[in-house]
């Protein structure tokens, strides 16, 4: 696997030279001017300590079980500076530091760094996570105390229950708050001991008010998914590599199923996985704009719906 890799849609790896990478933020900036928006907001980019991070590209480099043994390389190997610049130049108003832990004693320490890291990075939608352990709770409700906006979860990597007794306390403080959660529960690119609808469906049962946005559109139980958006108000879904290229060849979203996602449009929000996505930035907007859904489900789903639950 190449650092190398030409990404769909590229003329070269992106931010090569500065003209190609003046030339994709060009692109980007085309794609919502023509929708008449101000920029873009992302609900799901990572960022995180670097040595974390590239312990992630590490991953995804060697093809590690979760990848489901799939060639993945990183579009956007930069260091952190390069990575938030390049997102302004796209146009990104705001944008998620994604962190999360795979086991206990993690979680803290990680919040502690994204506190800092969204001080220094005010249009960084100030980004926690959690992991069930002892004092779940406090930490959650300290770190909703200091501004946090946003939550991660991922079910997958943490390979626990979401409905495990020890996340009830905190789940409920995060629907007391309204603090929405990025939830990485469904069982895609490879399933995990408690992925998939039914486990995340015993907490939103217990929590109906839990602010919960399912990453990558809950793929690939896309269906399922969606019905426990259209069945719980609150619940919402990322657009996260969902109908890219790469997506579509191993986990094609139902054509069929369309209609729903439409008639879901005020809770659709547009993910992006950056930076660890194996193709350019654009791809994500046009596999979004070639559903045909019409020009004001996509200004929705890439701005308009983040901006009203976020209040930006």
């Amino acid at each position: 696997m190449s650092d190398h890799h030409t990404p769909a849609g590229a003329a070269g790896p992106p931010g090569s030279t500065s003209d190609a990478g003046a030339d994709e933020a060009a692109e980007v900036q085309r794609f919502w001017g023509r929708l008449g928006l101000p920029g873009l907001i992302d609900v799901h980019t990572h960022f995180m300590p670097e040595r974390v991070l590239h312990k992630v590209w590490d991953y995804f480099d060697t093809q590690g079980p979760l990848t489901a043994g799939l060639e993945w390389p990183i579009a956007y190997r930069k260091a952190e500076r390069e990575r938030t610049s390049l997102l302004r130049r796209f146009g990104v108003r705001a944008f998620t530091a994604m962190l999360y832990p795979h086991k206990p004693g993690m979680a803290r320490w990680l919040n502690d760094w994204a506190a800092d890291f969204a001080r220094r990075t005010p249009d960084c939608l100030h980004t926690a996570t959690l992991f069930p352990e002892p004092g779940v709770e406090t930490y959650v409700r300290e770190a909703v105390e200091a501004g946090a906006r946003v939550f991660k979860a991922h079910v997958q990597v943490g390979a626990y229950d979401p409905a495990d007794a020890l996340l009830q306390p905190a789940w409920g403080a995060l629907a007391e708050a309204q603090v929405p959660v990025v939830i990485h529960c469904g069982s895609g690119p490879a399933p995990g001991a408690y992925t998939g609808p039914g486990p995340i469906a015993r907490v939103l049962a217990r929590h109906p008010g839990l602010r919960l946005i399912v990453a990558h559109l809950g793929m690939p139980e896309y269906e399922e998914f969606l019905r426990l958006a259209e069945r719980y108000e609150e619940v919402r879904l990322d657009t996260t590599m969902a109908f890219t290229d790469f997506t579509e060849e191993l986990m094609p979203f139902p054509r069929r199923t369309l209609p729903r996602l439409a008639g879901l449009g005020d809770r659709v929000l547009l993910g992006s996985d950056f930076p660890n996505i194996p193709y350019a930035y654009a791809h994500q907007l046009y596999a979004l704009e070639r559903l045909d859904l019409g020009e004001e489900w996509l200004r929705a789903v890439c701005h308009d719906n983040a901006a009203k639950l976020f209040r930006l």
